[in-house]
């Protein structure tokens, strides 16, 4: 029974033998000269102007937030039509609660003025 496992055992030890003999090689082999250019963030061909870490406003991640959601709604949307028939109207209820709670979640956010852009 194990004994059909030996072959994923050997394929996964080369693989990791591998990467870890071409990380050492490259490690041994390479040159490692650093200058100020060289360590500089690469952005598209242009010469940085500012630091790259800057803090983004929490806005960004909330409406990044809201269109997940959004999408996974749609996901759940497409299989329930598709078999829309014979759910009857367990499914289409069910449908309805699930839209319902997801457009109160709409109105509260939208209260909340987190779809603003000012």
């Amino acid at each position: 029974m194990l004994i059909s496992y030996l072959p994923i055992l050997v394929y996964l030890i080369i693989s990791i033998g591998l990467a870890v003999l071409i990380v050492a090689l490259s490690e041994a082999l390479g040159k490692k000269t650093h200058t100020a250019v060289k360590d500089l963030p690469y952005e598209c061909g242009m010469v940085p102007i500012s630091d790259a870490r800057h803090r983004y406003a929490v806005k960004f991640y909330v409406i990044t937030m809201f269109f997940l959601v959004f999408d996974i709604e749609a996901i759940f949307l497409y299989p329930w039509g598709v078999i829309f028939k014979p759910l009857g109207l367990f499914g289409l209820i069910e449908m309805g609660v699930f839209i319902l709670i997801l457009v109160v979640g709409l109105a509260y956010v939208w209260g909340k003025g987190a779809l603003e852009w000012e």
